[in-house]
C-alpha cells in the first residue's frame, strides 16, 4: 500500500485568519481531527505485525485454564481444565450469570491485561472459535461476535473457511490449515493477533481497539457433526524455538 503525504511549505500555509468566525474555526479543527483519526487507522493497518518467535521469547506466556462456571452445559471439560469438547448430552451444571446458555462457549478462568500470549491445538477439527472477550459480554441468548460487543474472535467453519469477526466480518484465505493457533494481546496498543504456530505465520490482527477491564480467553469447539468434529480444543504449553 502506498501513502502520499502532502506537506505545507511553511507555517503560513495552514493558519487561522483573524476574521474567521468561531464556528468556522471549530469546523476546521473538527475536519483536521477527523483526518488525523483516519490517517492513524491507516497506519495501524499497515504497520508490521510482531514476529511470532519474538513474541514467545519476550512476552509473558499465560497459564490458561477453562472456567467450568462459564461453560455451556453441553461442553465437556477435562479435569485439568486444558481441554474442551462438545458432548451430545447436557451436563448437570447449575445455572448462573456467568454461564453461556445458548452458544457452546467457555471462557478462561482468569482475566488478563497487559501483554499476554497462549496457544491452542485445533488439530482434527472442522469447526472452532477462539479469541478474547470482555468480562461484561452477554452470556445469555443471542450473541453477536463483534468488537463493539466485546468479542475479538477468529472462527473456522466447514474445515477451511476462516473469518475474523470484525465490525464488518473479514473472510481470510490461508495457505495452510493451522494445527495450533497462537493468540497474542497487547492491551495498551489495542491489538489482538492470531498466528499459525507451526507455520510461524501471522493470520489476522484486530488493531486500534480500546479495552476496559480484564480480557478473558474465549473457546468454542463447535458441534460434533456426527463425529467429524469430535476432537477437543487443547490449551498447550508454549515452547520457545530458536
Amino acid at each position: 500500500m502506498r501513502i502520499t503525504f502532502t506537506s505545507y511549505s511553511n507555517c503560513s500555509d495552514f493558519s487561522v485568519e483573524p476574521h474567521l468566525s468561531e464556528e468556522t474555526v471549530r469546523k476546521n479543527l473538527s475536519q483536521l481531527q477527523s483526518l488525523n483519526e483516519k490517517l492513524t487507522k491507516t497506519l495501524q493497518k499497515i504497520r508490521p505485525e510482531p514476529d511470532l518467535e519474538e513474541l514467545k521469547r519476550i512476552y509473558q506466556h499465560k497459564d490458561v485454564t477453562l472456567d467450568p462456571d462459564t461453560a455451556h452445559p453441553n461442553l465437556i471439560l477435562s479435569d485439568d481444565g486444558k481441554q474442551v469438547r462438545y458432548g451430545d448430552k447436557k451436563q448437570k451444571r447449575p445455572d448462573n450469570p456467568k454461564r453461556f446458555d445458548k452458544y457452546i462457549d467457555v471462557l478462561g478462568q482468569e482475566g488478563f491485561s497487559g501483554r499476554f500470549y497462549y496457544e491452542v491445538q485445533v488439530r482434527g477439527k472442522i469447526e472452532w472459535s477462539l479469541g478474547v472477550v470482555k468480562e461484561s459480554v452477554d452470556r445469555k441468548g443471542e450473541i453477536i461476535l463483534a468488537p463493539q460487543n466485546g468479542f475479538w474472535i477468529l472462527i473456522m467453519r466447514n474445515g477451511n473457511k476462516y473469518t475474523a469477526c470484525a465490525e464488518h466480518p473479514d473472510s481470510l484465505t490461508l495457505r495452510e490449515k493451522p494445527q495450533k493457533v497462537g493468540v497474542f494481546v497487547d492491551y495498551e496498543e489495542g491489538q489482538v493477533s492470531f498466528y499459525d504456530v507451526e507455520a510461524r505465520s501471522h493470520i489476522y490482527s484486530y488493531n486500534g481497539q480500546s479495552f476496559t477491564g480484564n480480557l478473558y480467553p474465549f473457546f468454542s469447539p463447535g458441534l460434533n457433526d456426527e463425529g467429524k468434529n469430535s476432537a477437543a480444543l487443547i490449551i498447550t504449553p508454549v515452547s520457545n524455538t530458536e
